[in-house]
């Protein structure tokens, strides 16, 4: 009697884990006040610890998804790699939010030492998450899932610093192509400073605004004299900002 073959399996390809809610360490726990003051001050440190140890898991793990998207999707023609489309206002051409690649993957496998060590050293890491920034300063780098992940969390810093009132804050994402993707609700990005080290004064000589008259004699955005860029410090740090006029075309807005 023959033998009885089996059909070869073929593994599932490899995806992006859903979020799911995780039990968190110290989560409920509180200093009770009938103890020693330097048994509540050590207490005190060790949540502190605790609850930074477990913000930087999740990101981690979020990395590591990122990193997977990245690898399956490498040489994808629809996201060029970043296993994410960010997607654009067809009217302003601002962007809007984001969503999975529909395109099938490149590849069905991912090495879990490669996503480690991508989701840990490599320069790529935030590539395909998502970030916010906040007009008050304030800037959480690309480390979310997706523009909902960022614009919760933007909404729990407005509520905890703003009062919950909105004060133009938007989310921003990290693109396999390029370093930064437009903010969402039209607030013009903003890059430091990576070129060589300039001093501040000279730095800020780089803007070129115009009077109105010259820039219709030249044709040009009044704001940036055509460079379609403006250049400020921000908490010491020279930081480059697409003109919000002209949104970085250099050309007087119709």
């Amino acid at each position: 009697m023959p033998a009885k073959t089996t059909a070869a399996t073929r593994k599932p390809v490899a995806r992006r884990r859903k979020p799911v809610p995780r039990a968190r360490i110290g989560k409920g726990l509180k200093v009770p006040r009938t103890v020693p003051l330097h048994a509540r001050l050590g207490m005190r440190m060790a949540l502190i610890a605790a609850s930074q140890m477990d913000a930087h898991k999740t990101t981690v793990m979020t990395r590591k998804d990122a990193a997977i998207l990245r690898m399956t999707h490498e040489g994808c023609p629809t996201c060029h790699g970043n296993g994410q489309i960010f997607t654009k206002d067809k009217k302003t051409g601002a962007f809007s939010g984001s969503k999975p690649c529909p395109a099938k993957p490149t590849k069905a496998k991912a090495s879990r030492v490669k996503v480690a060590l991508a989701a840990r050293f490599s320069p790529d890491k935030r590539t395909g998450l998502v970030g916010w920034t906040c007009p008050c300063g304030k800037k959480e780098k690309p480390k979310f899932r997706d523009a909902k992940e960022a614009t919760k969390a933007l909404r729990d810093h407005e509520k905890k610093k703003h009062g919950g009132k909105s004060v133009g804050g938007a989310w921003y994402g990290q693109a396999a192509d390029q370093p930064a993707a437009a903010p969402a609700t039209g607030v013009p990005i903003t890059k430091p400073n990576t070129g060589t080290a300039m001093p501040d004064a000279d730095w800020l000589a780089q803007n070129k605004p115009l009077s109105p008259a010259a820039a219709t004699k030249r044709g040009c955005c009044a704001s940036c004299g055509g460079v379609g860029s403006l250049y400020s410090i921000h908490a010491g740090q020279q930081t480059t900002t697409v003109c919000p006029p002209c949104l970085g075309t250099g050309k007087p807005n119709p």
